[in-house]
């Protein structure tokens, strides 16, 4: 099984240790962590909802995966968006990339969790809709759908970023949810 996954920080693997976008090692990474999975990490550090959707349908046709795997929306937040924005924005993203013809997953990020990066509660409550929004959004284009919030992803002292306890939560339910729709067994 051939996935790609377009996602910021968390997909990258970031490392909230490092000043300088280091990223955990693979055996910590999430996308280095699903079994007979060949996955291609698109993620990107700051990584809002593309407008340059051509280069996201031209990566997808390149690769040839069998799924796409989309997990974005927590940087937009950042920009004090609300929920259903994001999920208007997701939704010209996802029409523009359902295009290659590819199976889409879209995942719901984690809650955001007060930290050093996350001082408002506004934002971490913005988090919690986004759930609802893109379970919507997935019903309507017929995407498959997860919502990461309900995992209990452990994140660090930032309340954005993914602690390696994280990474490891985050893959298992992935790979359930993947064995609930009979992607991968």
């Amino acid at each position: 099984m051939k996935i790609l996954c377009i996602g910021d920080s968390n997909t990258y693997g970031y490392d909230p240790r490092s000043f300088l976008g280091s990223r955990y090692p693979e055996e910590i990474r999430w996308t280095d962590r699903l079994d007979n999975c060949d996955v291609i990490n698109c993620g990107i550090n700051g990584l809002t909802i593309p407008r340059d959707h051509p280069r996201y349908v031209m990566m997808i046709r390149n690769n040839g995966p069998d799924l796409v795997i989309v997990m974005l929306g927590t940087n937009d937040l950042f920009r004090r968006i609300s929920a259903e924005e994001i999920a208007e924005q997701m939704e010209r993203f996802i029409d523009s990339i359902s295009s290659a013809g590819i199976p889409i997953l879209l995942i719901a990020p984690p809650h955001l969790e007060p930290g050093d990066w996350v001082e408002t509660g506004d934002i971490i409550e913005e988090s919690y809709y986004l759930g609802d929004e893109y379970r919507e959004l997935a019903e309507r284009k017929g995407c498959l759908f997860a919502d990461a919030g309900e995992w209990g992803v452990e994140l660090t002292f930032d309340g954005v970023h993914f602690a390696p306890e994280g990474h490891e939560t985050f893959a298992r339910n992935l790979y359930k949810t993947l064995a609930s729709y009979d992607i991968i067994s």
